[in-house]
């Protein structure tokens, strides 16, 4: 007997019997692999992914634009902004943010967008405060979040109000991470005037590493008008390892040009 798949709404319109057609079911199809997996495949065919683009900072003044303590609810907008501009930047992601609300949802995006994730601890805790095993757990925990979120491994990490100090950095270091501060603050935690916000990040110079936050709304008003300074300048806009040209080293502590770490780590 010959066997006829049809779907079921041929089915209806034709307005067939069941003696006349032997009716079977196709397969469904089959799920997407999830982040981890898919991650673990391309690692296994590009054993350095995800990489960064291959842009020469040598030869362009390139700035670092770098988000911290997010993503929170105007990170959306901040998203749509760059992309709109087609600027790649940094964000150092608490891992509370990510599990909380549409935190998912806002990773996925930058990750998508070619921007680069940091880790900047689960709870935004003081590291230095804390004992190592606490330490390891407020860093573990927002590895594997975005790992499973997105299948990014972080190879970059900021510490909690920018305080480190040895047992930071060898457990950085184990965890394959670098520390990444900053050279040019815009405090725009404290001073919430978009104006001033733009005027204090325009004060970058190529190699320069901006600090601001994407959980505040006067900070998302300020980035146009911060990009049309550094714009007008001529400088080209890189996340951190871009700015670098390769992985910095973990456990090492970088605040700005980044090709070089701070001295107390070249000792």
């Amino acid at each position: 007997m010959r066997v006829w798949v049809v779907s079921p709404a041929l089915l209806a319109l034709a307005g067939c019997a069941a003696g006349g057609f032997t009716y079977v079911e196709s397969a469904p199809p089959r799920p997407a692999p999830d982040p981890e997996t898919l991650a673990k495949r391309l690692e296994a065919m590009q054993p350095d992914w995800p990489e960064p683009r291959r842009l020469d900072c040598d030869r362009t003044g390139c700035v670092a634009l770098t988000f911290d303590d997010g993503p929170g609810r105007h990170t959306g907008r901040l998203l749509d902004v760059l992309r709109a501009r087609e600027v790649k930047a940094t964000f150092f992601v608490v891992g509370e943010m990510v599990a909380a609300g549409r935190g998912a949802e806002r990773v996925r995006q930058m990750v998508a967008d070619g921007h680069e994730l940091g880790n900047h601890s689960w709870s935004h805790r003081q590291l230095t405060t804390l004992p190592k095993h606490r330490i390891r757990r407020q860093l573990r925990r927002t590895d594997q979040v975005v790992r499973a979120l997105t299948g990014v491994r972080m190879r970059l990490m900021r510490p909690p109000y920018g305080s480190t100090d040895r047992r930071v950095a060898a457990l950085t270091r184990r965890r394959g991470q670098a520390q990444i501060l900053w050279n040019v603050d815009t405090f725009d935690w404290r001073d919430r005037v978009p104006a001033v916000v733009a005027r204090r990040g325009a004060k970058a110079e190529p190699g320069s590493i901006v600090l601001m936050h994407d959980i505040h709304r006067t900070t998302v008003k300020a980035i146009p008008d911060l990009l049309d300074r550094l714009t007008r300048k001529g400088y080209a806009f890189a996340t951190v390892s871009e700015l670098y040209g390769r992985w910095p080293e973990p456990g090492k502590k970088y605040e700005d040009d980044i090709r070089a770490p701070l001295a107390e780590d070249r000792r």
